[in-house]
């Protein structure tokens, strides 16, 4: 990390605080824990590819392969205070689980563009992140809360704010 990157960090760490656990909203930049995250580890914040996949059946065994080895990789925890984001984590939130979806499913072939983290609200109103793959049968929902791979539009969520093809871009 540069000088300059650690001192945008440090900057960062005492501007946010508490916030850091502020989820992003709709037409803002990504979640504050998210931006820490790329300060650290660029290599996982960036787009490239189509913004799609074709929604063949072996991409869709991907799919269901990949959510379910991550969710059975990552011991469920909290974060207590800041919300620390982290693609290779042990143990995690949901935000991990996402992230940790997205970096094995580029490592699988399937391009970032198409990878989408998504903050939604579940039905009962609590904050979530899930990991969306657009393609071209629509977009569809990984999740550590469901271990079924299933359209998105079929979950239940109201999504507040999605990354872009650029995952730094949320809206």
């Amino acid at each position: 990390m540069t000088s300059r990157s650690k001192l945008m960090l440090a900057v960062l760490v005492a501007i946010g605080g508490l916030a850091m656990s502020a989820p992003a909203v709709a037409g803002n930049k990504a979640p504050l824990g998210y931006q820490l995250m790329c300060l650290k580890t660029p290599s996982e914040c960036k787009g490239g590819g189509t913004a799609s996949v074709k929604a063949t059946a072996d991409i869709m065994d991907k799919l269901t392969r990949v959510n379910s080895k991550v969710n059975r990789s990552i011991r469920p925890r909290n974060d207590r205070g800041a919300d620390v984001w982290s693609a290779n984590a042990t143990s995690g939130d949901c935000e991990d689980y996402a992230l940790g979806k997205r970096r094995a499913l580029i490592k699988a072939g399937l391009p970032a563009s198409s990878l989408r983290i998504a903050y939604v609200k579940t039905r009962r109103g609590e904050d979530h992140a899930i990991l969306v793959v657009k393609t071209s049968k629509g977009d569809y929902a990984l999740d550590n809360l469901n271990a079924s791979v299933r359209p998105l539009s079929q979950t239940g969520y109201r999504v507040i704010s999605t990354s872009g093809a650029n995952p730094m871009k949320w809206s």
